[in-house]
């Protein structure tokens, strides 16, 4: 179209209006701009104001996300709660607590004093001297004692055995339920839930120990009635409240994450210096996961102060509470491991003065070793220059692989986030190396002649 017809002349930028009038004075020129960059900061304090509520979010959501993970963990996947509840059976202050239960439960059911009273009244029909009847009950309490040292012994042999830990995981393999059921109230296995308290079912380890000790030669072992064999773990009057929590977190527990993930992107997205934006989120994300682990401590002490010495020992208590929250302490800690490297990442690509003078010194040592391979004949060629010229999307794809390897794996842990990030920095040192390596080009332009350089 001509000028004519109103349309924008090739010689006018977007930012300047169009008119078909005389050019705008100097003070309507000056009120545009003034215009034009109040809007431009009402956009910026948009951009910040909903990256810092995504922000927000994504820290309060953070802590529970982890939560509701492990939960899901537990109550999904058999072979991951065979491994959180497998080591109670090995752990010796659990053995040991087990094996004073059980020990005090076989010789309770032995009455040794009217063992020996029968005896003494025998022997005083026998016509024995008084001396005689009286040393025969007066055996009670070395009888007793004798009993409970053989009693412990063998009970002790049973639960430290390799057998009874394989029964263990058997069972709990078998009957995964007990982690519903400690969880959410639903199913029953060897750990159940009361009213108010979360208990394990030693019927099959009393079963056990009842026909071993029969076999050993303790007839009265069988006598062990069937009832009270169960030892509290956790007991607190908030129970209910707290299977109502895990039952929602084992709804959200597979989607929370996805979402924490989601508005983690959206706040970088949305901020006005992405850079900035991600290492703000990595580092508030680190705080919460140390925040998380505090609690963990915190909790535990609580826990610990709320089980009664007469049903549990104290290092019992601590040694189920440790085994039992292990894998979300180790899930917190890879969280806070993965939030500081992407927070020094985001780090090491600004402006600061720390982070140019690590990049001139990677680069420098990659550049060195390239160069010497070049001199000694091993070029990279045409290969090394395209890497050189795409070095951007080549380190891209080297960060994206491991990002991608981590969501990969099964339970990552701290070590594995380190193994990871060894890979890709051993990656983007190699990429660095053969850019370097490339030699000298093998056409380099004199005017508007290629000149090819011999070899």
């Amino acid at each position: 179209m001509d000028s004519s017809g109103g349309s924008p002349s090739a010689s006018e930028g977007p930012d300047r209006p169009v008119a078909d009038g005389p050019p705008l004075s100097v003070a309507e020129q000056e009120e545009y701009e003034r215009l034009r960059k109040a809007a431009g900061v009402r956009h910026r304090r948009l951009r910040y104001s909903a990256a810092s509520v995504l922000m927000l979010l994504v820290f309060l959501l953070a802590p529970l996300a982890v939560i509701a993970a492990w939960v899901d963990s537990e109550v999904s996947d058999t072979d991951r709660y065979v491994q959180t509840v497998a080591p109670i059976a090995t752990e010796p202050s659990v053995q040991n607590t087990v094996t004073d239960r059980l020990t005090k439960r076989v010789v309770d059911n032995v009455d040794v004093a009217a063992f020996t009273t029968a005896i003494g009244r025998t022997l005083q029909r026998e016509g024995a001297p008084p001396r005689v009847v009286q040393g025969a009950e007066a055996l009670t309490g070395p009888l007793t004692s004798a009993l409970d040292s053989a009693v412990h012994d063998i009970v002790h042999k049973v639960v430290a055995s390799d057998q009874f830990a394989e029964v263990w995981d058997d069972a709990n393999r078998r009957a995964h339920a007990a982690v519903v059921k400690v969880l959410t109230g639903e199913g029953g296995s060897a750990v159940q839930a009361g009213d108010d308290s979360i208990d394990l079912n030693l019927g099959t380890v009393v079963d056990n120990v009842k026909q071993k000790l029969v076999d050993d030669g303790f007839d009265q072992a069988s006598k062990i009635p069937d009832v009270d064999k169960t030892i509290t773990l956790f007991e607190t009057d908030k129970l209910n409240e707290a299977q109502d929590a895990m039952r929602l977190l084992n709804v959200i527990g597979v989607w929370l994450p996805v979402v924490v993930l989601a508005l983690a992107a959206l706040a970088i997205w949305s901020a006005p210096a992405h850079r900035v934006a991600l290492m703000a989120t990595a580092i508030g994300v680190g705080v919460m996961m140390i925040v998380l682990l505090v609690g963990l401590a915190v909790m535990r002490q609580v826990y610990l102060d709320s089980v009664p010495t007469t049903a549990l020992p104290q290092d019992t208590a601590a040694d189920i509470y440790d085994i039992f929250l292990r894998f979300l302490k180790n899930s917190t800690v890879t969280v806070l491991v993965i939030a500081v490297i992407t927070a020094l990442a985001a780090y090491l690509y600004g402006p600061g003065r720390g982070a140019r003078w690590v990049r001139r010194a990677a680069a420098g040592g990659t550049g060195a070793t390239g160069r010497s391979m070049a001199r000694r004949g091993l070029r990279t060629g045409a290969t090394g220059r395209w890497l050189g010229a795409h070095s951007k999307w080549t380190t891209g794809i080297a960060i994206a692989g491991g990002a991608f390897a981590l969501v990969l794996w099964n339970y990552p842990t701290a070590g594995v986030v380190a193994l990871v990030l060894g890979v890709v920095v051993l990656v983007l040192a190699l990429l660095g190396i053969l850019a370097a390596a490339s030699g000298p080009a093998e056409h380099q332009a004199v005017g508007d002649r290629p000149v090819i350089r011999p070899g």
